[in-house]
């Protein structure tokens, strides 16, 4: 991605999945590239969406446009269409903390929606939980409350997915996790905690390559305002995040 926006090559890979497309039901939106570049430009650089420069357009309606698009899942179908031909000989999960600012809590509780924003060591934080493929291009990703422990998104992430290995760490050794990959015949490349009586083999040298799941948060953080969370709703900043993940897919 350039420091202004998508690049040529990465826009014509998305182009067609975004409502407002030329042959979409409903109206023609001429101006997709530059909302996309300017969602991209605020969680970027971390700047209040009023403070969105004015050759972006109304902020208000780009918000507005923005908070839709989250909410009927737009960013969502990009990231698995970019996703759907992962290189799934082994996949790789993992979670980070992200810490939410103040102003992202107080969202209006309706149904009780939860907002995925927990108390933790470090005060109000949120969690992302990720799902890489053998390439470390982000697969899947889902958004908690700060304080839940990462095996019990493990069951989301990997739902119907289907690899020759699975690489996590300690966290994730876990019995119930386990026994569900071993029925599904994928090869368990997680480090046995400490306090087990009966200690798993581990291919430790295939495992190295987790790193490359930390790269992926690494890409996800240099965009400041997920590095820090500011968004009350967490289907907008998870919105926010897969979309950000969909760019990392393009480059």
């Amino acid at each position: 991605m350039d420091r202004d926006g998508l690049r040529d090559d990465e826009w014509d890979r998305i182009k067609d999945f975004l409502p407002g497309r030329e042959g979409h039901v409903g109206g023609t939106a001429p101006d997709n590239r530059l909302f996309v570049d300017a969602v991209l430009y605020r969680y970027r650089t971390g700047i209040p969406w009023r403070d969105l420069p004015v050759h972006f357009g109304s902020w208000k309606s780009t918000h507005q446009r923005f908070s839709r698009w989250c909410k009927s899942g737009v960013f969502d179908r990009v990231l698995n269409h970019l996703a759907s031909d992962a290189d799934a000989e082994y996949v790789m999960i993992d979670a980070t903390i992200i810490r939410a600012h103040q102003h992202s809590a107080g969202a209006r509780k309706k149904g009780g929606e939860d907002q995925a924003i927990g108390r933790s060591r470090g005060g109000l934080t949120s969690k992302i939980h990720a799902l890489a493929d053998a390439l470390g291009n982000p697969v899947r990703l889902i958004l908690t409350a700060g304080h839940v422990h990462d095996v019990r998104a493990a069951g989301q992430l990997l739902e119907g997915v289907a690899c020759g290995a699975l690489l996590g760490d300690k966290g994730y050794d876990a019995d119930a996790l386990i026994e569900r990959l071993r029925d599904a015949r994928i090869a368990v490349v997680i480090p046995p905690k400490s306090n087990r009586k009966d200690k798993r083999e581990c291919d430790f040298i295939l495992y190295k390559e987790r790193n490359l799941i930390e790269r992926l948060f690494g890409k996800l953080k240099q965009f400041r305002a997920i590095a820090t969370r500011y968004d009350k709703l967490a289907r907008n900043f998870l919105g926010a995040i897969r979309l950000v993940a969909a760019v990392i897919q393009l480059n």
